[in-house]
């Protein structure tokens, strides 16, 4: 049997073995030992399981993940995203819709600083969907909005998935990072407008709340220390995209400016602390898990030889370039309503990245930005749809169909974000090529 079948044969095995509820990354693990040891030898196979993991594995630059992570799990138990919401609703609350518009540059400046679309759903629909019931918004807009607004922070950095294409790609963490800035920017301001769309067509669906002074609009900029943590957010970003830090050092000072400086403040106490310290060794645990899978599913696809085949197979045919992205996304539009986005990113790169960087040519530092912009769609999309259920467990007297009716709207403002990217790369590309 040719190594192509095998290939062929692993990922449907893969499914398989999803299908029976294993986890992803001990699916991908499997399959990959396996197959590796089917088509070279099983003792080839146990030196890829051992030294290949443990050589990516004492690699220095993994260290930056769990360093972001804990920045933004210190600031999701110190309560940022309530400071958050309160000066967004103030500025823009008594617009009709201004709520659910107001919910969105929350959820795109808390998750930058957060990095979890999750987190980020569930702390600013805690504080955002209560105030959307007291003024009668539609449920569905309140809940809707804030599902997808939770997932504006997987592009603008520090994202955990750039940190780990750029692992996985051996790409430039620092250029992905500028390359999410304008494509995050981009969607929050079309998520806005699918807002006032909806809100002009029909008022009643987000009725305006009551204005504020300016008084009260500066005194919620005040509040306990929230521009100060995203000065040391900005520095630690800023750090490095100058080159005064690496990706490592710059998670570092972030993550320590925002402890020291939110228990300071007295915004985080000891417990939060402990529960940050938790939650980010979980997660990283979780991410390492799945990186072990990856790399041996990763070593499978390459001896089997079905990433080159393809690329063979699409430069034959000779379909255009663009035709041939958008049956790739298409691919990570159909995997993204089964499966987690980590996992869809290790599980994909294997297969794609040589066909569209090696074969088509595109940049990888783009294909970055629309693989993580893809992602975000899976977060909202049922079946699995997590950021939705997410909102469920914050609201859970509210039906799940009503959840889902609510993000259609922001599903088609991310489908017109991805096929400017696609049209225009040069929102991806402009930021890092000026200052990288």
């Amino acid at each position: 049997m040719s190594g192509l079948m095998i290939g062929l044969l692993g990922i449907v095995a893969f499914f398989i073995l999803l299908i029976f509820r294993m986890p992803i990354g001990f699916a991908m693990a499997i399959t990959g030992f396996v197959g590796f040891a089917y088509l070279n030898s099983p003792a080839s196979a146990l030196k890829v399981l051992s030294s290949e993991i443990f050589s990516n594995f004492t690699n220095y630059t993994l260290s930056e993940i769990p360093l972001f992570i804990l920045m933004g799990f210190a600031a999701y138990h110190a309560g940022l995203g309530s400071k958050l919401y309160s000066f967004a609703y103030k500025l823009i609350g008594h617009f009709p819709g201004g709520l659910a518009i107001a919910t969105q540059p929350t959820c795109a400046i808390f998750g930058a600083v957060c990095g979890s679309n999750t987190a980020t759903a569930a702390t600013i629909g805690s504080i955002s969907i209560p105030e959307m019931k007291k003024y009668n918004y539609d449920i569905s807009l309140a809940t809707g909005s804030v599902a997808a607004g939770g997932s504006l922070g997987t592009l603008i950095p520090p994202s955990v998935n750039f940190i780990i294409y750029g692992i996985a790609t051996q790409t430039s963490i620092g250029a992905l990072f500028l390359a999410g800035i304008m494509p995050g920017i981009l969607l929050t301001l079309l998520n806005m407008i699918a807002v006032y769309y909806l809100t002009q067509k029909n008022p009643a669906l987000g009725p305006p709340g009551p204005k504020a002074s300016w008084k009260e609009r500066i005194d919620a900029a005040k509040d306990g220390g929230l521009w100060e943590v995203f000065l040391i957010f900005i520095l630690s970003l800023g750090g490095l995209f100058l080159g005064w830090f690496t990706p490592t050092e710059s998670g570092a000072v972030g993550a320590f400016g925002v402890i020291v400086l939110t228990l300071l403040r007295k915004l985080l106490n000891w417990d939060g602390l402990k529960k940050a310290l938790g939650d980010t060794t979980k997660t990283t645990a979780m991410i390492m898990l799945l990186l072990a899978g990856a790399i041996i599913f990763g070593r499978f696809m390459a001896i089997s030889r079905l990433p080159f085949e393809l690329g063979s197979l699409v430069a034959k045919v000779s379909l255009p370039p663009f035709l041939v992205m958008v049956l790739i996304l298409f691919i990570y539009f159909i995997l993204g309503l089964f499966m987690d986005a980590l996992a869809m990113v290790l599980l994909t790169i294997p297969i794609f990245y040589p066909i569209v960087v090696n074969t088509l040519g595109y940049d990888p530092i783009w294909f970055g930005a629309i693989i993580v912009l893809a992602l975000s769609m899976g977060c909202i999309t049922p079946p699995v749809g997590i950021n939705v259920y997410v909102i469920k467990g914050v609201v859970p007297d509210v039906p799940l169909e009503a959840i889902f009716r609510g993000i259609w709207p922001f599903f088609w403002a991310l489908t017109v974000c991805m096929l400017l990217l696609v049209a225009f790369p040069q929102i991806v590309t402009f930021l890092p090529n000026l200052i990288m």
